[in-house]
């Protein structure tokens, strides 16, 4: 996805993005939770293997190589590009029934579309259990025990393996690659795999930008008289 700090433009009457001179980054939930977290599982040696799946063309590469720095062992491209969850979790479920994992971590959601819908699809595909917005994730024999933040409190799943569970902030503190997973990373098996065809079930209309912020207005700290006259005649509260 774009980083955060990208200014987008849109192209074909907004409908996509331009993608020129774009950076591209991991989702953050992503990377700073799900990956961390997986990472940790295996420092701890519950985890024998850190694969990491996506669904992008050759150009997310690069960033595929960063989360490998940062502790994978193995990373999966399925060759394709899609902004439909159900697609993309159809992509992914294709590939990892044959690929007999125990626990399959993701983010809560994509910073960019925000449904936080792969997830739980994938479980459904999977024809596993899904548990949502994890704090916590410790493993116990073959059964999960995730902590995750409820309206008011917080609740204490246990739930057998295998098992899909979707992860945020406070399940993993974030890292950042050092020297030696860099270079370990370009090393690294990076496998592309070509999909079959899946149902598209949602598209894209237009994209639309964000309203352009008005300006500032400074008011001299001893005209209070002027502050109140501009809350009164022009402060919207949202």
């Amino acid at each position: 996805m774009p980083d955060t700090v990208t200014k987008i433009v849109l192209k074909n009457n907004n409908t996509a993005v331009e993608e020129q001179g774009v950076t591209f980054i991991i989702n953050p939930y992503d990377e700073w939770y799900a990956l961390v977290r997986a990472i940790e599982l295996k420092e701890a040696g519950i985890a024998t293997d850190v694969h990491l799946i996506t669904v992008g063309r050759a150009v997310t590469e690069p960033v595929i190589r960063k989360a490998l720095a940062l502790g994978g062992d193995e990373a999966v491209r399925i060759d394709a590009e899609s902004n439909d969850p159900y697609e993309v979790a159809s992509y992914i479920a294709e590939y990892a029934k044959g690929a007999g994992y125990g626990l399959v971590l993701c983010g809560k959601e994509s910073i960019d579309y925000h449904n936080g819908s792969v997830g739980p699809m994938l479980a459904e595909l999977l024809d596993q259990d899904f548990i949502g917005f994890a704090s916590s994730i410790a493993i116990e024999g073959r059964q999960a025990v995730v902590k995750r933040e409820i309206e008011g409190g917080e609740e204490t799943d246990t739930c057998a393996m295998p098992l899909v569970i979707s992860c945020q902030k406070g399940v993993a503190e974030a890292r950042i690659p050092n020297m030696r997973g860099i270079m370990s990373a370009r090393t690294k098996p990076l496998k592309v795999i070509t999909p079959s065809a899946i149902p598209v079930l949602t598209s894209i209309t237009a994209y639309e930008m964000p309203p352009v912020k008005a300006g500032v207005k400074l008011i001299a700290a001893d005209n209070m008289d002027e502050l109140v006259n501009l809350l009164h005649t022009e402060a919207k509260v949202i």
